[in-house]
């Protein structure tokens, strides 16, 4: 669980998990320097329950160092990423768990989710359509294209030796996506019928919270701020390599690099492409009127 400033959902959470009927895991949770009771409600839930790990760093480091930090902690056979404020039903890791014990095949598993308000009450119940089950790596990366935009199934159970050799979480916007396309082309996903997860609709998701491309990038990565974002190509390369590094064999690699090409040569793709070229004009330009700026300000 890596967090900063949640101490409005934190213990409801808490609660939530120390309450799953599979009772075999750890919590690590790493506080991203918190300033609000973040800190104090950690160290008593862990205080009470031995399988709690908490860490804090000493300043904030983004939000990619931080989920990183907690799976570099981790040493289970599984892995999962935990958000603070969405709960998870009693049975979510026992089903999970049991859907990879019973499949070598599969590297990972999620549930369906129910999406609620900042209240808990129910906004939809929602279904990221999401099972990629093909033997072949292309089949699954093009489902992966056209799957939801939501990113609910990064949150699922992973297997960590598989998660391991991704490239986890990067240092720029929808990074989560790319690392599902990732696990997409490593391996197969499941999705367990059951709605067992929730994800928490409120003012202060960071989708919410960071408006621009650039507050987006400065969440992840507070290096990036200022700098050239264009992230539709950075994904666009970030995937590039994804395939390259897959341990798969050449001609799934080539089919991998095709179904790539087909989805980002669409014309809605190509229209965000467009957008990533202004704003590094925008950015280009900038500096042309700063030092105008500066003597005015003196």
């Amino acid at each position: 669980m890596p967090l900063y400033n949640a101490e409005v959902y934190l213990t409801e959470t808490l609660e939530s998990i120390l309450s799953q009927s599979f009772r075999d895991f750890e919590l690590i949770i790493s506080d991203n320097a918190s300033t609000d009771r973040t800190q104090e409600i950690c160290r008593y839930y862990a205080s009470k329950d031995s399988r709690i790990r908490y860490y804090r760093n000493q300043e904030n480091l983004g939000a990619t160092k931080n989920f990183n930090r907690v799976f570099e902690l981790s040493v289970g056979e599984y892995f999962k990423w935990a958000a603070y404020d969405d709960p998870c039903a009693p049975e979510y890791l026992q089903l999970c768990v049991e859907a990879l014990d019973q499949n070598p095949d599969r590297i990972m598993a999620y549930p369906r989710t129910i999406l609620i308000n900042a209240q808990g009450g129910v906004i939809e119940y929602h279904d990221d359509a999401y099972e990629l089950l093909s033997p072949r790596p292309h089949l699954r990366f093009r489902k992966y294209f056209y799957s939801s935009a939501w990113c609910h199934p990064v949150f699922g159970l992973i297997r960590r030796a598989v998660l391991e050799k991704t490239g986890l979480i990067g240092n720029y916007a929808s990074s989560d996506k790319v690392l599902l396309g990732e696990l997409a082309i490593l391996g197969k996903t499941y999705e367990v019928p059951q709605h067992l997860a929730y994800r928490r609709i409120h003012p202060q998701i960071s989708t919410v919270v960071n408006k621009t491309d650039e507050d987006m990038a400065a969440w992840f990565d507070p290096q990036a701020r200022g700098k050239v974002m264009a992230p539709r190509w950075r994904r666009f390369i970030e995937l590039i390599k994804v395939i390259a590094r897959a341990g798969i064999p050449p001609t799934d690699k080539f089919l991998c690099y095709l179904e790539l090409a087909r989805f980002y040569l669409s014309p809605q793709r190509l229209t965000g492409v467009g957008k990533d070229v202004r704003q590094i004009g925008r950015v280009i330009t900038r500096p042309l009127t700063k030092p105008r700026n500066r003597l005015r300000n003196k």
